[in-house]
Formats: structure tokens, C-alpha cells, sequence
């Protein structure tokens, strides 16, 4: 009997107030309308009727000529009541609601925006990841002129991020496009300018938006794990190039040094290509390198034109290569030992290039410790990959290297037949 009084209440006040409401709102009266529609949304969160609170939210948008203050007053208000709300489908209802009001209205886009990021949030919790994704992809935050930038930033990342998790690796980098590395270099020490008269006033982003420099690595982040989908180990190196430079990072060494490994690492594992070559020689000159000398030694092998011995470099680095997974970024992938190998017999070939015109097949394989046809195989595939020029006569067991520039002069050449 007491709950039926308390809902005769409850309708006879929401009945005066929205009577209230539509002579404001006929009346054009702004602050009254706002007024009257955001105490009907009071009364029914105090008296904790969800159903009414969300029929209410429905009716009074709906009404004719309603003013977009009262709905941005109505969606406001109620997105405060979500985290009060008493179990999780209560949650998804009111949310569903307040996204239903605020669909293709400008004057709300944050707003939704925000709606769909807490809705894709709980399905993400509920282990529904596609479509938690599918849901963050409705909105297009880059559109959104009255956004704050790292707002726009943490959501492309959350869309990004639940575009990995459901391995959709071709809509993650359409995403990721959408942000410009050269976002993460603005001087954010400069004092913000004040709007001018006529321009678009940016909203301050929520508590909880990370600042500038945490979505940095938070994006590069994301991105190393969209490039090792493919093993594109050059790309994964110039990422954590860009961590490494955070300075948060560089002053603190237990980061930089797991990330300065990392490079390291990545560094090696990337075939040889001018990009790498240049990565590889700005690493070197690294005051930061000294720090970890068994890296400095490693790196330092690999720009000496002398061939090295994989076994005993195995042997050396075998334990430090296992450590990896211990170490921030994980393990370098089930492939990398393989590609480091693979790494260390091209570099071996190119040493061989530059000392010899013309070498037996047998002796190559002798120097590269490997078997005939397998150095016939890796020669083969760095030819094709023009990462250098070569002919093999198959008939005699010779092969004969070539250089198109004309310093070979310059090169110590010597013929083993």
C-alpha cells in the first residue's frame, strides 16, 4: 500500500511539473524548461524508478519544438544516475536510452560518444569484444569540433585497441590513420589561447582521459602490436624508438633500459635496408648504450664488415634473448630466433660481397657454416630481395658478385677457386 501512495505521488508530481514544462517550452523560456524537465528526472531517480526515469527521458525529448538546452540538460543529468544505477541491465537500459535520445543530434555528440564508449566498456566485460568494437566504430570523434584533442586521441586508441583484440588488423590501421604522430609533439608547456568570439569553445576533457604524452605511448604501443601481427620488425624498432623518447622514460631507468633493448633487438631482427642501416648507427651513438655493453658489443658486430660466427653468438646471447619475455614488450615472437639467424647469414653474405669478386659455392658455405645448397638458398633470396647483386654458375659450383657503383676499386677483391 505504501508503494502504491509512493507511485500516486510520484505521477501526480511528474503530471504538475510536465505541465510546467510545456508552458515554458511553448513560452520559449530556456532556464525554466531546463529547470522543470531536469526535477521530473530528479523525482524519479530519488524515488529509483528506472522504468519512469527512461520513459520520461523518451516523452520529453520527443515533445514538439522541444529546445536542444533541455535535452543537453535531460542527457547530462541522467549520465550522472548511470553508476547509481542497482544491477547491470538497469545500467544497459538507461545507457540504450539516453543513446536512443541523442542519436544524430550535434548538440549532444559528446555526449553519445561517451554513452557508447561506457556501453562498449560493459560488453567488452561481458566478453563481447566484436561487438564492443562494432559499437565504438559508430562514432566518428574526429568530427567532433567541441571535443577536447587527448578526448578524441583516447577514443580512436579504444577503438583501435578493441580492433586488435578481435585480430581485425585492417580496420586497426584504418584507425590508427586517423591520428598523426605529429599530434604527440605539440609543446603542450605553452599557454592555451583564449577562444576568440565566434569560435567553437572546446570542452575539458572527463577525469580519467590520460594527458598527451601517456596516449603517446599508449598509441605506439597499440602499434607495435598491429606490426607484429606481421613480424614487420623495422616498424616495431621505430616505435619504441618514439617510447624511448618520452621523457618520463628517458629519466627513469628502469623503463628505458627494457625499451632500449627492445630496439636493440628489433634493430637486428630488421632485414638490412638503408632505414635500418641509418637506426642502426644513431642507436650506436647512444651515450644511454654504455648503460647495457652486451647490446652495445652485439650492434657493434653487426656494422663491422667481419663475418660472425652464429654459434658462439647464440651461446652468448641465447640467455639474454630468453630474458626478453620477462622484460616490458614480452618475448620477441616464436619466429625471431629463426629471423635472427636468417639476420646474421645475410650480414655474413654481405661481408663476403665486399671482400670477394668471385668465390666457390663450397668455400661460401664454409664461411657462413652452413651447408651448400642452404647457402645457395640464402644468396638466392637476397638476390631476388635486390638486397645485393649476384650470379651463380651452377656447373662449376662458382658464384660472382657484382657491383653496379663504381667503387670497386675501393674493395679488397680476392678469388678463391
Amino acid at each position: 500500500m505504501v508503494e502504491e501512495g509512493q507511485n500516486v505521488d510520484l505521477e501526480a508530481a511528474i503530471d504538475q511539473l510536465l505541465n510546467v514544462e510545456k508552458q515554458m517550452r511553448l513560452a520559449g523560456d530556456v532556464a525554466a524548461t531546463r529547470k522543470a524537465v531536469t526535477e521530473i528526472l530528479q523525482l524519479c531517480f530519488e524515488a529509483k524508478d528506472w522504468k519512469s526515469l527512461n520513459e520520461q527521458i523518451v516523452n520529453l525529448s520527443k515533445k514538439r519544438g522541444q529546445l536542444k538546452q533541455a535535452v543537453t540538460a535531460m542527457v547530462r543529468q541522467a549520465m550522472q544516475y548511470i553508476d547509481q544505477t542497482p544491477d547491470i541491465e538497469t545500467r544497459v537500459e538507461l545507457i540504450k536510452t539516453l543513446n536512443s535520445v541523442s542519436a544524430g543530434k550535434i548538440f549532444v555528440e559528446i555526449e553519445r560518444a561517451r554513452l557508447i564508449r561506457r556501453l562498449a566498456k560493459i560488453k567488452e566485460e561481458q566478453g563481447l569484444i566484436a561487438e564492443a568494437a562494432d559499437l565504438m566504430q559508430e562514432v566518428a570523434v574526429e568530427t567532433f569540433g567541441a571535443m577536447a584533442k587527448t578526448e578524441k586521441i583516447a577514443f580512436i586508441l579504444e577503438q583501435v585497441r578493441l580492433c586488435l583484440d578481435r585480430q581485425d588488423y585492417v580496420r586497426a590501421q584504418i584507425l590508427s590513420r586517423k591520428i598523426s604522430p605529429r599530434v604527440f609533439d605539440v609543446d603542450t608547456s605553452k599557454e592555451k589561447k583564449k577562444p576568440k568570439e565566434g569560435d567553437n569553445v572546446v570542452e575539458e576533457p572527463p577525469a580519467g582521459i590520460p594527458s598527451l604524452l601517456e596516449l603517446k605511448r599508449i598509441y605506439y604501443e597499440l602499434m607495435i602490436r598491429y606490426y607484429f601481427h606481421n613480424n614487420d620488425y623495422l616498424e616495431i624498432c621505430r616505435c619504441y624508438k618514439a617510447i624511448y623518447e618520452i621523457p618520463s622514460i628517458r629519466e627513469d631507468p628502469s623503463q628505458w633500459i627494457p625499451v632500449l633493448r627492445k630496439i636493440c633487438w628489433y634493430l637486428i631482427l630488421a632485414p638490412h635496408d638503408p632505414m635500418q642501416s641509418s637506426l642502426l648507427n644513431s642507436t650506436l651513438e647512444d651515450k644511454h648504450l654504455s648503460e647495457i655493453p652486451k647490446f652495445k658489443f652485439l650492434l657493434k658486430q653487426l656494422v663491422t664488415m667481419e663475418v660472425i660466427q652464429w654459434t658462439s653468438l647464440w651461446n652468448l646471447y641465447k640467455d639474454e634473448f630468453e630474458n626478453e619475455k620477462n622484460m616490458l614488450g614480452g618475448s620477441l615472437g616464436d619466429k625471431a630466433a629463426e629471423d635472427l639467424r636468417m639476420r646474421i647469414i645475410e650480414h655474413n653474405i654481405l661481408v663476403v660481397s665486399k671482400y670477394y669478386s668471385r668465390i666457390t659455392l663450397k668455400r661460401l658455405a664454409e664461411l657462413l657454416c652452413l651447408t651448400v645448397q642452404e647457402a645457395e638458398k640464402h644468396l638466392s633470396e637476397m638476390v631476388v630481395s635486390k638486397a645485393l647483386v649476384a650470379k651463380i654458375d651452377r656447373p662449376m659450383g662458382i658464384v660472382c658478385f657484382q657491383y653496379e657503383h663504381n667503387d670497386i676499386h675501393e674493395l679488397q677483391v680476392v678469388a678463391v677457386l
